[in-house]
């Protein structure tokens, strides 16, 4: 995962903060947009879960905080329900912008209906994702209940909630009112999944019946069982992504990984658009070599002679294996580290010409178990014997042919 801080400006020129979130081994196929929970901000724990099981998918994910709360800026006692929809369409906007737009929104309670109203604003939107979502925006009164008869009367309320205090206005309370939650969703068009806990105490699961019965297909719902409003448990918001990145994959555009087809033990392929990025089918399975950022790659994978050490490191590994278990020694494990370079000989007589220099691996052999000195350099001696070793020291040939 590769974990970037961005920022963006909303309707109102207030720069929001945000993290960038992206696969570790590939371009994303797709970016997502997340809207976190009422007063919550980019860095809750379920937000950051959800966010990499979708980047361990191949998915792009921008988290942001709404104005005025988190990194962001702006006076949150300014805000209201329609204003993190605006900042939603702002984060797509920038998404398109600087990368790709998004297809797919996400939107974890009061931010779940917001993401659905701003689903239907934003063209690029294929699927919307809601967790924990309220059947309307209304329903967040009952959190400041302490504080509506203050808010009717006086215009304001500083209201506690989850042991911060937030002051609210009767401007968000009338913006709430004007939004129906149900036109919405009736006519939203887009692929609609619905997640919620039969035990969520916060926004009943009534509320997802209501917005699932309101929506057209294609739709959805997965039920959240055992788990909490704000999926403080790990597992839960783990599961909560991959459910997200495996049903919405129907809906978006994923390009597939090339069947690559020999009759050879490997074959490697690039395209003009990849950069450095090499598709491989090694045997019967497939990887991806790259070059590090340093000499223009995107180091998606490792560099072809990274790929040499590691035949080498391997074959060393296994071949000590299969002695010691002919042997029956008590060798518990076995570690092979090996790097490349260029470096003079050891017993070079012209090191100050460049051209004395030649291709060097270094191994270092790690080795756990009960094992006598004699076994050890005998285990040492037999790492030299492994066949890719060998074939390192011999002379070698490449017969290159056209296809």
């Amino acid at each position: 995962m590769s974990l970037s801080k961005i920022s963006f400006t909303n309707t109102e020129g207030q720069m929001l903060s945000g993290r960038l979130e992206l696969p570790a081994d590939q371009h994303p196929h797709n970016f997502a947009l997340f809207a976190h929970c009422f007063t919550c901000n980019k860095n809750l724990g379920a937000v950051r879960n959800i966010s990499r099981a979708l980047t361990s998918q191949g998915f792009g994910v921008l988290r942001f905080d709404f104005t005025g709360l988190g990194e962001s800026e702006g006076d949150f006692a300014d805000t209201n329900f329609s204003g993190n929809v605006d900042d939603l369409i702002a984060a797509a906007n920038y998404l398109a912008i600087e990368h790709k737009a998004p297809t797919l929104l996400i939107g974890h309670s009061l931010g779940g209906a917001a993401a659905i109203f701003a689903a239907a604003q934003i063209d690029s939107i294929k699927a919307v994702a809601t967790i924990g979502a309220p059947s309307d925006p209304t329903h967040v009164q009952h959190l400041l209940k302490s504080g509506l008869e203050e808010i009717e009367t006086h215009g304001k309320a500083v209201v506690n909630l989850s042991g911060r205090d937030f002051t609210i206005k009767k401007q968000f309370l009338d913006d709430l009112e004007t939004k129906s939650l149900f036109n919405i969703a009736e006519n939203l068009g887009k692929a609609l999944l619905v997640m919620h806990s039969p035990q969520d105490t916060t926004v009943g699961i009534k509320n997802a019946e209501e917005i699932y019965l309101a929506a057209k297909h294609p739709k959805s719902f997965v039920t959240l069982d055992g788990a909490d409003h704000l999926l403080m448990n790990k597992k839960d918001s783990i599961y909560v992504g991959k459910v997200i990145a495996g049903w919405s994959s129907r809906y978006m555009d994923i390009p597939t990984t090339p069947q690559l087809k020999t009759t050879h033990q490997v074959v490697a392929s690039l395209g003009n658009a990849e950069g450095y990025t090499t598709q491989l089918k090694v045997g019967d399975h497939y990887i991806v070599a790259d070059e590090p950022e340093s000499v223009g790659g995107h180091d998606f994978g490792p560099s072809p002679y990274e790929l040499v050490s590691a035949g080498l490191s391997a074959c060393t590994a296994m071949t000590i294996k299969m002695y010691v278990s002919r042997k029956n020694w008590d060798l518990q494990n076995v570690e092979v580290h090996t790097s490349y370079k260029k470096s003079h000989a050891a017993d070079c007589e012209n090191c100050e010409d460049p051209t004395a220099k030649i291709d060097t691996f270094i191994r270092e052999i790690k080795l756990e178990g009960n094992l006598d000195e004699k076994q050890i350099n005998r285990i040492l001696q037999i790492a030299d014997k492994c066949p890719v070793h060998k074939t390192l020291h011999s002379e070698t040939q490449v017969i290159t042919t056209l296809l």
